[in-house]
């Protein structure tokens, strides 16, 4: 088995150097130019976006309009779905381990990447909304979706379904099972596979009802615990504000490669911080588009704007806070990784009551993102087949594969997110490169119907040579 990880660990260093990071960067930065910074630009309207209430579409739903009407998944509903995928394990443990490994500096590159990679997350939120379809009760789509739709290439959307069942369906499962169950035995003194069994049950009793059901959940939990850590986060940052300015000069050091213990981190530094922020926020991945497509909106830009929201909240704020809290500490190099470091820092802080706190905190980041994980790879499975015989076999493989993460190693866990992550990542970023332009026009459009003082509404209608291949938006 080391053997295998040892393959799998050098053909992630050769993917992630040469490829992954370079269509990051450009994509990143060539959106932010394309689209004249709109996630800068636009921060007053995506507030504005997440209180909207549904709208519309009763008239063009099958069936009983009221009960459709009760039904909708709104903005909120949807930026907190792909929140709860967002915020978890990576922004603890995800942290924790990119800055054992790549230093302080990693966290610069973390923000750089959420500062651009929030306009490739505005395109494939933007995109996911146009090309979405309409299911029994409520929309979906996705990556797939505007890859068989927008590109015509279904074969292409099939492939992007199966790396994304394989990346969040089951490896980055693992993950968030090997870190809660890590937390857990570690606070309780309990046998992580019963704490894996106890675990996969837990996520049964939610995926089995569906989308609401889903949706629900994450919109409760979600908010309450992102609060709740960050003003742990911010606290502890006033105890310690005049060690703030020394913190922010480690980490812009290090990201460089200057100092002692830097030199030669350069590279190191640079690939975990945009491993493990992508990991993290998801910008370009082509995950979060799963959950914008649900939305009920009046405009496709709306979800794009909220996903952009949705990467700054969870690198610029979340993940600073643990960043800081590691950092503050001056446990980042006492050789303590993942979940582990950043409850040592915590107790460090606040004491012992810091790893109560951290347990708690981890059993809502990680297992609201279990479920988050699940929406997205069941929205996929659909894409592939739409039996019900096989959505039912799915849950019964995701239960299984939480109890397989509470077994393995936090690192074999890393090696088979970053090689699946890695080449799903390509394929999306290749196919909105390709319908960017629709996305562009969206913009266009949203942007004069605000600047003429209206709510932007958009109808398919408004791209007549692209109406037949848009399903919604009448």
């Amino acid at each position: 088995m080391s053997e295998f990880f040892r393959i799998i660990n050098s053909i992630n260093d050769w993917l992630w150097t040469y490829v992954v990071i370079v269509l990051l960067v450009f994509c990143a930065i060539y959106f932010t130019v394309r689209i004249r910074g709109v996630q800068f630009r636009l921060l007053k309207d995506m507030w504005r976006v997440i209180v909207d209430r549904p709208v519309g579409e009763e008239s063009a739903v099958d069936g009983d309009a009221n009960e459709v009407r009760h039904r909708k998944i709104g903005s909120f509903q949807a930026f907190a779905v792909s929140l709860s995928s967002r915020v978890g394990t990576g922004n603890l443990a995800g942290v924790a381990s990119a800055i054992c490994v790549g230093g302080p500096g990693a966290v610069f590159w973390m923000w750089i990447m959420a500062l651009f990679g929030a306009a490739t997350a505005f395109i494939e939120a933007t995109l996911a909304q146009l090309y979405k379809r309409r299911g029994k009760d409520s929309f979906y789509g996705g990556p797939a979706y505007y890859m068989q739709h927008g590109l015509h290439r279904k074969w292409m959307g099939l492939l992007f379904a199966v790396l994304l069942i394989l990346t969040f369906g089951i490896a980055n499962q693992l993950v968030q099972s090997n870190t809660l169950c890590d937390a857990l035995g570690d606070a309780f003194s309990i046998d992580k596979k019963w704490i894996g069994l106890a675990l996969a049950a837990m996520t049964v009793v939610i995926i089995f009802g569906g989308i609401h059901r889903i949706s629900h959940f994450a919109s409760i939990v979600v908010p309450f615990m992102a609060i709740g850590y960050v003003l742990i986060g911010i606290v502890i940052i006033v105890m310690k504000i005049n060690e703030i300015p020394s913190v922010l000069a480690l980490i812009v050091r290090n990201a460089f490669g200057i100092g002692p213990m830097a030199g030669g981190m350069f590279g190191t530094a640079v690939m975990q911080g945009v491993k493990r922020g992508l990991f993290s926020n998801e910008a370009g991945e082509g995950s979060a588009p799963n959950a914008a497509a649900i939305a009920h909106t009046s405009h496709p830009v709306k979800q794009g704007l909220l996903q952009s929201l949705g990467v700054f909240t969870d690198t610029i704020v979340v993940c600073t806070c643990t960043a800081f809290i590691i950092l503050l500490s001056g446990l980042y190099d006492s050789g303590a990784d993942g979940i582990i470091l950043t409850k040592n820092a915590l107790e460090c802080h606040i004491g012992k009551a810091g790893g109560v706190f951290l347990t708690a905190a981890i059993f809502l980041f990680a297992y609201s993102t279990l479920i988050g994980n699940y929406f997205y790879a069941e929205t996929n499975i659909r894409f592939i087949t739409g039996r019900k015989s096989a959505v039912f076999i799915f849950r019964i493989i995701s239960a299984l594969t939480i109890i397989a993460g509470a077994v393995m190693t936090l690192q074999e866990a890393w090696s088979l997110v970053d090689i699946t992550m890695g080449v799903m990542t390509i394929v999306n970023l290749a196919a909105i490169l390709q319908l960017a332009p629709k996305a562009f026009r969206l913009l266009d459009n949203y942007m004069e119907q605000r600047c003429a003082g209206k709510d932007p509404v958009f109808r398919r209608a408004m791209m007549p040579e692209d109406e037949a291949d848009i399903e919604c938006w009448e």
